[in-house]
């Protein structure tokens, strides 16, 4: 089997492209604002990923916190079914203060994970728009 002459799938295009030499085609020029399209995409998605982890994390901290009321409770109660030291009514309201808090904290870090994908998207959206007005108006020649 052949192996690939080039490394990457960015010089395997530059090469195959440079055989045709069109006038006022900057073919490494297009290469490169590819590879750093490329780059910008992979760099929001390690940020999403990175929000998704951290939701992860603290999906996981709050089951732990759960089992671990659920279980002092049943203790609690297996302790002293006659006179239980829990009120019902306390528990369920504890329970769901800290699942709004939870709720409010796991949308706060999907909107953080959001914006800064978004910012790394957009700033590369801005320089690609930038580089394509430089490509199509060049620099007068004095």
């Amino acid at each position: 089997m052949n192996k690939p002459q080039y490394g990457d799938p960015f010089s395997q295009f530059a090469a195959m492209f440079q055989q045709y030499q069109l006038p006022g085609l900057d073919v490494s020029a297009i290469l490169e604002a590819r590879r750093k399209d490329v780059e910008a995409l992979a760099e929001a998605n390690q940020i999403a990923f990175g929000g998704m982890q951290a939701i992860q994390g603290k999906q996981l901290d709050i089951l732990r916190r759960a089992l671990g009321d659920f279980q002092t409770i049943t203790q609690q109660l297996a302790s002293s079914p006659a006179k239980p030291q829990v009120n019902p009514t306390d528990a369920v309201q504890k329970a769901l203060h800290a699942a709004l808090a939870d709720m409010q904290d796991i949308a706060q870090q999907t909107q953080q994970a959001q914006t800064e994908a978004y910012a790394v998207v957009s700033k590369r959206m801005e320089e690609a728009v930038a580089e394509l007005k430089a490509s199509v108006n060049p620099p007068a020649k004095t």
